[in-house]
């Protein structure tokens, strides 16, 4: 069923050639239905699924390759890429950390939103220990990479951004390896520096989280 819906996913962006035909999106909507529709039991799903999910932590890993094939450019620019993405996390952890309480959301719910910028392999472990709800962080995590997957391309125009590598740091930081596959087709240089930025600002995130979470009411 999973990959059946990504393959019509990838169909359809072929076909379209629009950002919001991106294959994940549409896999999951089609999923979604379905799973309504026949009414199919969600834990026999998730247990069906557990061989793929845990293929997430490896294809990330491949993300190395790209970073690999580009490490000179990225070695000279390893000081302003960590300073852009150290920022970057920053930022995305202290607004939830504000913004949640004022929204009347309580700490379990706040801790599941803040890492929701990294790839799951270590966003929804953070939620986890710091007493949120994995499930809600994966959840969150997946569909802050699709929208930044979608309005990346119009993102970094709107916003002026030229450089291939601030590009690839605000697209990394912010919506991990889906917005990556953006910055891949952007560029080699855009994929690479993506690919680091995911790294750092999951090591980052997995060390300022807990930090932060101290303050919650």
């Amino acid at each position: 069923l999973t990959l059946a819906a990504f393959r019509l996913g990838q169909l359809c962006q072929k076909k379209f050639k629009l950002p919001i035909f991106n294959p994940t999106l549409i896999g999951t909507v089609l999923v979604i239905l379905f799973i309504l529709a026949t009414k199919m039991d969600v834990a026999l799903y998730k247990s069906g699924m557990a061989s793929l999910s845990w293929l997430m932590t490896p294809a990330t890993i491949c993300l190395a390759i790209p970073m690999y094939q580009q490490f000179q450019i990225l070695k000279k620019s390893l000081p302003a890429i960590v300073a852009g993405v150290a920022a970057g996390a920053a930022t995305c952890l202290v607004f939830m950390l504000v913004v949640c309480p004022l929204l009347g959301l309580d700490s379990t719910l706040t801790v599941s939103l803040m890492p929701k910028s990294v790839t799951s392999a270590i966003g929804a472990e953070v939620a986890v220990e710091l007493g949120g709800i994995g499930s809600l962080a994966g959840a969150l995590i997946i569909l802050t990479g699709i929208v930044g997957n979608l309005s990346a391309t119009a993102l970094c125009r709107i916003c002026k951004l030229h450089d291939p590598i601030a590009r690839g740091v605000a697209i990394g930081t912010g919506s991990h390896a889906v917005g990556t596959a953006r910055a891949l087709q952007m560029g080699r240089i855009e994929g690479a520096v993506s690919s680091l930025s995911i790294a750092v600002a999951g090591v980052l995130t997995a060390v300022i989280c807990p930090i932060l979470a101290n303050f919650l009411p």
